[in-house]
């Protein structure tokens, strides 16, 4: 049943002045909660504020916004949920394609695909916002839990993502983001910056995971990601078995791994306390060690993690039950059936025609500043048969990157 806007001002100006979803006071009863909601989202204007009241609302059809200026408001991420767990319809739980949106205090629960999908727009926030799938970890779950995409100035804070199959926050080909104080758990990928330019990720918590917080570059699309800053998070105990889809880049994380960076460049990691990872606590790696070697690339695409500078972590645990074959049996080569790799591990391939007399440029180098920190030099372009430990390479500093200011609180 479609309601029409006059219906709608004749029975309340809002949802938040029809009261909670089981105890709606509306002139036409027939009119519930979700209906009106689905109705503002339709008529929305400019400078709306959307409140919804205290509730569970059922849906099963995805919800969509593409007015700009919008606000939606819960009253808590424990306390206002829109449940998709009878959907039938609709790739998301909610579509925004819009800019100047702000979502906050409000919980997405079971979507059949993404929870929280912004496409292309502005001047985003997303504000203790809780994605889940109820169910935990599985396949069925929908891929990413918030989801902005080819957007610009987004504040990603206070929010909570659990179960998606794919990443709970990601935030992919965009540019000047701040993902911080968020929590995710039980997700493939906790925390996924992909494809992105300029990224500040800080004060966040990722465990149990598959892998911890992830800095991707994917070689087919267009932008190449830069200039990501990870630093004062907690990342421990990602040791969930993968669930990914197959096929899918994400897929190929090897469960155990706290910080990833792939084929990306210019990413500093710093104060972070990381720990517990059993595969690796840090893995900087290239294209050419993942699963997705084959996928078509842009002419541009560069495949190897280039100007990395780690330093002030903590690091405890982990690497005691390396989840891929080849770093199972680096193990047991260098440190016997008992012992664990070091925290922060290197697939060791280089790019050879962008060397100097022999030596990588310092701008392109992998450099570590962290006290007695171990590193493995895997080197998979001996076919990991001929692993080091020698951290001479990687005495260096980097200049450090400038923060983001998305020019607001």
């Amino acid at each position: 049943m479609r309601l029409s806007a006059t219906l709608l001002a004749a029975s309340c100006l809002g949802i938040a002045s029809c009261g909670q979803a089981t105890q709606t006071e509306t002139a036409d009863t027939s009119v519930t909660p979700e209906q009106q909601l689905m109705q503002q989202l339709i008529d929305a204007a400019p400078g709306d504020v959307i409140e919804i009241p205290e509730g569970t609302y059922s849906f099963n059809r995805g919800l969509s916004l593409t007015v700009d200026g919008v606000t939606i408001r819960g009253q808590g991420m424990d306390k206002t949920i829109l449940s998709f767990v009878d959907q039938i319809a609709g790739a998301e739980g909610l579509l925004v394609t819009a800019n100047d949106f702000t979502i906050e205090d409000i919980a997405i629960e079971d979507a059949k695909g993404d929870a929280l999908k912004i496409n292309e727009g502005e001047n985003i926030t997303i504000r203790r916002v809780r994605t889940e799938w109820t169910n935990g970890p599985s396949q069925e779950n929908g891929a990413y839990g918030i989801y902005p995409v080819q957007t610009t100035n987004v504040l990603v804070e206070g929010n909570v993502a659990i179960g998606a199959s794919d990443a709970g926050v990601y935030v992919g080909q965009s540019r000047d983001v701040i993902v911080r104080n968020n929590r995710a758990e039980y997700n493939v990928a906790g925390i996924e910056i992909e494809n992105t330019v300029g990224a500040d990720v800080y004060d966040n918590v990722a465990t149990n995971n598959t892998g911890g917080i992830l800095v991707f570059n994917m070689p087919e699309l267009q932008q190449e990601g830069r200039a990501t800053r990870v630093y004062d998070n907690q990342v421990f105990a990602n040791n969930t078995d993968n669930f990914g889809h197959p096929g899918t880049p994400v897929a190929s994380v090897p469960a155990g791994t706290g910080v990833i960076v792939n084929s990306n460049d210019d990413v500093e990691i710093f104060n972070n306390e990381i720990s517990d990872n059993k595969t690796g606590n840090i893995i900087i790696s290239s294209l050419f060690s993942t699963g997705y070697s084959d996928s078509s690339a842009s002419e541009s695409f560069d495949p190897y993690p280039e100007g990395i500078f780690i330093y002030g972590n903590t690091f405890s645990g982990g690497g005691d039950d390396p989840d891929t074959a080849e770093l199972a049996l680096a193990r047991m080569m260098l440190f016997g059936p008992d012992g664990r790799l070091p925290d922060i591990i290197w697939d060791g391939f280089y790019d050879e025609g962008k060397q100097v007399d022999g030596d990588t440029p310092d701008a392109l180098r992998i450099c570590i500043d962290n006290g007695d920190v171990g590193v493995l030099n895997a080197n998979g372009p001996s076919g990991y048969t001929e692993p080091s430990l020698d951290i001479s390479a990687f005495e260096c500093t980097l200049d450090k990157l400038t923060a983001i200011d998305l020019g607001r609180s």
